[in-house]
C-alpha cells in the first residue's frame, strides 16, 4: 500500500563558513517513517522556493520541527531583543501561514518545540524569550554538556489534563518527558487549549479548540527514541493513522478539544 506523504519543515543551516543548507535531524525522518509509518519528505522552509499552497497540494500532514532559530516577535506584536536570540525569517513565512491552513482544512499536523511556538503565534498567541527567567520556572534549555543521551534524558513531569486528547491518546494523566527550549507560551492564542503543563506551570502540550483534523503540538521533543518511548509511540502512531486518514479522504479524524 502507497504510504501519504509527511512534509518535515527544515532548517536553515550554514556548514562550515560558507555552504548554505537545509536540513532536520534523523530522528524526525525515522520518527515519521518508522513509527508514524508515512514518508518523509523534508521541506525547505523558503517562499522563495516553495508556497503554501503547493506544500498543501503535495504533502498528506506536516511536522513542525524544533529548530534553534526562533519566531520572529514581530509575529505577535512584540520588539525583538537580544534575549529573543536567533531568527528564520523565511520559516516564519511558509510556517505561520500553513499552519492556519492546516487548521481551516483539518489537514493533520504535529508541533515539536519551535514547531509548539509557531502553532501558538499563528493562532493569535505570544510567547516569553527566557522560561528560565520567570519566577519560580525551572531551566528548560538543552544541558550544555554531554552525550545525546543525556541531553535528551527525562526531566520533568508533564500533567495532561484529564479528558483531553493527549490524556486519551497516551492513557495516562502524568508522563515525564524531556525538555530542551527556552522559549515558551506567555498567552495562548484564542482557539489554543493548554492541555499538558509541566511542574513549574509551562505549558507543554496543546491542542486547537475545534479543529476536526490532528492539529496537535509539544514543547518536549518525542522524536527522539520514538519507536519506543511510552509517551512518544502513541503521538506519532496516531498522528500517522490521521495522516492515512486524510490521504484516504476520510475527514475528519480526531476532535481535539
Amino acid at each position: 500500500m502507497k504510504r501519504p506523504v509527511v512534509g518535515i519543515i527544515s532548517n536553515f543551516y550554514m556548514l562550515g563558513d560558507d555552504y548554505p543548507a537545509y536540513a532536520s535531524g534523523q530522528m524526525n525522518v525515522e520518527a515519521i517513517s518508522h513509527v508514524a509509518g508515512c514518508v518523509p519528505l523534508m521541506i525547505p522552509a523558503n517562499p522563495h522556493c516553495v508556497s503554501v499552497d503547493e506544500l498543501l497540494d503535495t504533502c498528506d500532514g506536516f511536522l513542525f520541527t524544533g529548530g534553534r532559530p526562533n519566531v520572529h516577535p514581530s509575529e505577535y506584536g512584540e520588539e525583538a531583543t537580544e534575549k529573543h536570540g536567533e531568527f528564520d525569517r523565511c520559516r516564519d513565512e511558509i510556517t505561520l501561514p500553513l499552519i492556519r491552513a492546516c487548521v481551516d482544512r483539518g489537514q493533520p499536523f504535529f508541533g515539536i518545540c519551535r514547531g509548539f511556538q509557531e502553532v501558538n503565534v499563528a493562532m493569535g498567541g505570544t510567547l516569553y524569550p527566557e522560561i528560565r527567567e520567570l519566577e519560580g520556572r525551572m531551566n528548560h534549555r538543552m544541558p550544555p554538556d554531554g552525550t545525546l543521551d543525556e541531553k535528551f534524558a527525562l526531566r520533568h513531569c508533564v500533567h495532561f489534563t484529564e479528558g483531553s486528547v493527549f490524556d486519551r491518546i497516551i492513557g495516562k494523566h502524568e508522563v515525564m518527558t524531556n525538555t530542551l527550549h527556552g522559549q515558551g507560551i506567555k498567552t495562548p492564542g484564542p482557539r489554543v487549549v493548554i492541555d499538558g503543563i509541566a511542574d513549574d506551570g509551562t505549558p507543554e502540550a496543546i491542542s486547537i479548540k475545534d479543529a476536526s483534523g490532528f492539529a496537535l503540538a509539544v514543547q518536549w521533543h518525542p522524536e527522539y527514541n520514538a519507536d519506543k518511548d511510552p509517551v512518544s509511540k502513541p503521538l506519532f502512531s496516531h498522528f500517522g493513522d490521521a495522516v492515512r486518514s486524510w490521504a484516504n479522504g476520510q475527514r475528519p479524524v480526531l476532535k481535539t478539544a
